[in-house]
């Protein structure tokens, strides 16, 4: 890819074992971005729920953060303290808004995938795999994530705040169990059944969406809005998910029905990026 060619030019005197961590981040945003059908959300076919945003914006936006992810990486590996991956993120998305014209494409990403690359350059390259890549997180990061508190003045905070649902923070400050012990599982189940990676990712987003408190449903449907989401998503696992002679049908109708109703699961879309992350990086390992 691309960006590959310059992010290795670009920190050709950093530590190399930090340019494949940044390589797996930005590439599984743009596998999760070239996904389709993606109930609500921005892909290569439309821009599902967004009307101000498309593709390009998104490109733009992965595009600014090669640096961030290269950098966290980097961090990560000389065991940085929480506040300097902080700065690094805030850094990350004043790029991100600059490349997009002031458009949040990616603020979930900057802080699930930057910590995850940042546990990935202090796991070093031998202890990649999903179980040590999680344990290192919660070890060097995890007390400090359940202290972290992000703007007060947000989508997230105040979708939390209104309706109880717990954000990325508290996803963090754990562990992720919702890539590690629920995403995770269902993508290599699916691989697991020869179908290959695209209905695996989707298997993925499905499960997600029927399970994750998403604080970017919450603000934009409210509670109705999330039973909508989840009602949707566990009727197509119900119907055997992908494994469904139909599943296409129905992934197309579930997102016509989100798009109607202006509903984005943002949330997921960014789990599933990590998931794609975690799952490729312990595959290269």
């Amino acid at each position: 890819m691309a960006e590959a060619c310059v992010l290795a030019q670009r920190d050709a005197g950093a530590d190399a074992a930090g340019v494949p961590i940044a390589r797996h981040a930005v590439r599984s945003l743009y596998q999760e971005l070239a996904l389709y059908p993606k109930p609500g959300l921005v892909s290569l076919v439309d821009t599902g729920s967004h009307a101000d945003m498309d593709a390009s914006t998104f490109v733009r936006s992965l595009f600014s953060l090669r640096r961030y992810f290269l950098d966290i990486a980097l961090a990560g590996a000389q065991d940085a303290p929480f506040a300097v991956l902080r700065d690094l993120g805030i850094e990350a998305e004043r790029r991100m808004l600059l490349a997009t014209g002031g458009i949040n494409t990616h603020r979930g990403a900057i802080f699930s995938l930057g910590m995850l690359c940042a546990a990935a350059g202090r796991a070093g390259a031998s202890s990649r795999q999903p179980a040590h890549l999680r344990a290192t997180l919660v070890d060097c990061w995890g007390s400090a994530l359940s202290r972290h508190r992000g703007p007060v003045v947000s989508n997230g905070a105040l979708a939390r705040a209104r309706h109880a649902a717990p954000g990325a923070r508290e996803q963090a400050a754990a562990g992720f169990p919702a890539i590690f012990e629920l995403a995770l599982p269902t993508l290599r189940r699916t691989l697991a059944l020869g179908r290959g990676l695209r209905c695996a990712r989707i298997d993925t987003l499905f499960t997600l969406m029927a399970e994750l408190s998403d604080t970017n449903v919450y603000h934009r449907g409210g509670a109705e809005g999330a039973r909508i989401v989840r009602a949707t998503s566990l009727r197509f696992l119900e119907r055997g998910g992908t494994a469904a002679a139909d599943w296409e049908d129905d992934a197309v109708a579930a997102h016509r029905l989100f798009v109607s109703h202006r509903l984005s699961p943002g949330g997921a879309a960014d789990l599933l990026a990590a998931t794609c992350f975690v799952h490729s990086l312990g595959s290269a390992s």
